[in-house]
């Protein structure tokens, strides 16, 4: 098969999706300065390096930055997190959608919105901002991360019994997943597995995890 061209803004990516799918042909772009200057804007440089590292690839890629998504799937990638959203909107709202990043909020839930639009359902989505969780990521201290994002949602959970599904808006999320799974009903949506289960022959597909 082709290979799949994955755009990372962190390399700690590298390693989840290679996880992931062992016997796929993954290749690896880390760009980690471009979230570094999206943070302020994408300005007119930023979107044309972007645009052209994108639309050299030539076969499928794959953003893994929910920041810069947009302008990913403008230039020809898929957006790691659209497959997601769609599942979140099958399953139907209302939706905690938890984000890291002041920054992919709008994005996020643009996304999340127009995944609703298509089934025809009303949107029901509520943003949960767990951005003070951010600095144990830039520190690499994945497993803090991972505990911050599990224990500030099943807290959340507890005042909202209506919430049908549970979105990580961020890849670097995932590692909160299989915790919340093991403790919830409902089901908890990552993107890394989701998109590569889409975009992946089937002989390269990953089992999803439960909920997913």
């Amino acid at each position: 098969m082709a290979a799949l061209t994955l755009f990372h803004t962190a390399k700690v990516h590298v390693e989840t999706f290679d996880r992931l799918a062992p016997k796929a042909d993954l290749i690896h772009v880390v760009r980690p300065d471009w979230l570094e200057r999206a943070q302020g804007g994408i300005d007119s440089d930023l979107r044309q390096e972007i645009t052209q590292a994108i639309a050299a690839v030539p076969g499928a890629s794959l953003c893994t930055c929910t920041t810069i998504g947009e302008l990913a799937e403008t230039a020809g990638a898929t957006r790691i997190d659209w497959p997601m959203m769609q599942i979140a909107a099958r399953i139907g709202g209302p939706v905690l959608m938890a984000y890291c990043l002041d920054s992919t909020l709008a994005p996020s839930n643009a996304l999340l919105r127009r995944a609703f639009q298509e089934t025809g359902q009303p949107a029901e989505v509520h943003p949960l901002d767990l951005t003070t969780a951010w600095p144990l990521f830039q520190a690499g201290d994945t497993a803090g991360f991972a505990a911050a994002i599990t224990a500030a949602i099943m807290a959340e959970l507890k005042t909202r019994p209506e919430i049908s599904a549970v979105v990580l808006a961020q890849a670097s999320m995932a590692a909160a997943g299989a915790p919340l799974r093991s403790q919830l009903d409902i089901p908890v949506l990552t993107s890394p597995e989701i998109a590569l289960q889409a975009l992946l022959p089937s002989k390269h597909k990953q089992t999803g995890p439960k909920g997913a």
